[in-house]
């Protein structure tokens, strides 16, 4: 798989004092220091996008996380970014232009007849790597992030979800082709919270962080597994809080009172960006901390 480059002039180049000498400004724009003696990557990656409320939040919040957490790496998942289910190019490529380097997605991202062909034109929008192997788009994506080389890793559960492969056999197959990428983040898209735990336990070590999405709800169990790979079981929602996970309260107490309810529409108001910033040393790919975050839209 082709590597893809997302160094623009939103990254900083990684140089560590003993390049240039004691007498460098590291204050100024350009260098980045290193802490205890590495660097560290930090990487933001954004819970599920729900419909138009998530969007604009993010779109009129990323650059300020970015700044804030002094993010080298934003992911985003999407599979719920259009209406609450798929992707539409216009709407992707608003949140690339924005911010966002890579996203991620789930069992709706083909809800969308237009995401087809525009995941096979897009190599950083993926599915999950579990799907059948004539599935459009990939289920990984490789990139250079300062230089570093970094590996975004898409699974997709099976417990209380539609049919796909084994995520444990699949990502063993995956690990391979990352070749000596250390930095390794893994959205393990699953409902079951036993599901994603495993999936930790299975690659700590091998990769940077897991992370689940699809649940809605942020679990605050975030923590340093033993080898060192980063664990949330759910970042939680990006999107209105004021219906019932990014849907119409309405439409979703109807539809488990009547037999003739109608698709539930997004709701409105009470946003929030839920999501977590991730440190990793850069050199050996561990992670060395995660922190949630929970924000109001207008925080």
């Amino acid at each position: 798989m082709a590597r893809t480059s997302v160094c623009d002039a939103r990254f900083w180049i990684a140089v560590s004092q003993t390049d240039v000498g004691a007498s460098a400004d590291f204050s100024a724009p350009g260098w980045r220091v290193p802490i205890h003696g590495f660097l560290v990557m930090k990487v933001l990656i954004i819970g599920d996008v729900v419909a138009k409320p998530g969007r604009l939040a993010v779109l009129e919040r990323v650059q300020d996380l970015r700044e804030q957490h002094e993010i080298d790496l934003a992911i985003m998942n999407a599979e719920n970014l259009a209406g609450g289910f798929s992707v539409t190019p216009s709407l992707c490529e608003q949140l690339f232009a924005s911010g966002i380097d890579v996203m991620t997605s789930g069992n709706h991202i083909f809800d969308k007849k237009e995401a087809i062909e525009y995941i096979r034109k897009q190599p950083r929008l993926i599915r999950p790597a579990n799907y059948p192997p004539n599935t459009p788009g990939n289920g990984f994506w490789i990139g250079d992030v300062n230089g570093t080389g970094v590996a975004v890793v898409n699974l997709m559960g099976r417990v209380f979800m539609p049919p796909s492969d084994d995520p444990f056999r699949v990502v063993e197959s995956v690990l391979p082709a990352l070749g000596e990428i250390k930095v390794r983040i893994v959205d393990m898209h699953a409902e079951a919270t036993s599901e994603k735990v495993a999936m930790g336990w299975f690659l700590d070590g091998r990769v940077s962080a897991v992370v689940g999405t699809h649940t809605h709800v942020q679990t605050a169990d975030e923590r340093i597994l033993p080898e060192g790979t980063a664990y949330l079981t759910d970042l939680g929602m990006t999107g209105s809080y004021s219906g019932v996970i990014g849907m119409d309260k309405r439409d979703v107490i109807a539809r488990f009172t009547s037999a003739i309810a109608r698709r539930a529409e997004h709701s409105h108001g009470q946003v929030r960006i839920c999501a977590a910033v991730v440190d990793i040393d850069e050199s050996t790919g561990r992670a060395r901390e995660i922190k949630r975050l929970s924000l109001s839209h207008e925080q």
